[in-house]
């Protein structure tokens, strides 16, 4: 098509629309929708990169419904509901971890909607020093015994992290119930698509890793100040 053809064709088609308000209003949604689409591609958390989809996914119903392109209409309908539960997930476990830091909580209660509970017979073992970590672990009820070094958890305590950051990521200790236990487990995908997705979780798991370690050193410290003879 020459150039002063097509031309005029635009022209044509943008008095067209000017002069139609439902075609004006479905071009003006389109054209925001396209634009948060693209503001999306230079977003790096995922909280944002969410609403974000949430913003164009409505552009894009308001310009399927009026212009009209029933297949934009329908798969912009069927994304809204799903990005607008992943965002309020998102934003509930930042809340959470939030909530965790300015307590000083150290449990994993709060990771509860995104773990399966296991219940396990007393004496069981849930994991053998040397094996490969392939769960991290919240203590519901019961008592889980860590063998190696006679340490009783008490409810509520997450276990079984460090091993996930570990060179070998093999098990350092062997945990056994010493009682009727149940145990809340979170798979490693699921736990680095939390990492990845909200740096808030993931800066809360590597403080609890921290303090596990100091937690450690110090306990190494008291024993083998027990062990050295009196000078």
């Amino acid at each position: 098509m020459p150039i002063p053809d097509f031309l005029a064709l635009l022209q044509a088609n943008l008095q067209e629309v000017l002069h139609s308000p439902r075609a004006l209003t479905a071009y003006v949604a389109g054209g925001i929708a396209a634009s948060f689409v693209i503001g999306s591609a230079f977003v790096r958390t995922m909280i944002p990169l969410r609403w974000l989809a949430v913003a164009g996914n409505i552009g894009f119903v308001v310009y399927g419904a009026l212009h009209p392109q029933w297949l934009t209409l329908l798969v912009a309908a069927v994304l809204l509901p799903i990005n607008v539960f992943r965002a309020r997930q998102m934003m509930r476990l930042t809340r959470r971890v939030k909530a965790a830091e300015v307590s000083g909580d150290t449990s994993a209660l709060w990771l509860r909607p995104y773990m399966r509970s296991r219940r396990l017979k007393a004496g069981t073992v849930l994991f053998r020093k040397g094996d490969a970590a392939d769960h991290l672990y919240c203590l519901v009820d019961g008592h889980i015994e860590l063998e190696e070094i006679g340490l009783r958890l008490e409810p509520g305590k997450i276990f079984g992290e460090i091993a996930f950051f570990a060179p070998d990521r093999r098990r350092t200790l062997t945990a056994r119930c010493v009682e009727a236990a149940t145990v809340l487990m979170i798979d490693e995908p699921t736990l680095k698509q939390l990492y990845h997705q909200n740096p808030s979780f993931g800066f809360h798991l590597i403080s609890l890793i921290a303090s596990r370690l100091s937690q450690d050193v110090r306990r190494l410290e008291l024993r083998l100040g027990e062990r050295s003879p009196p000078r």
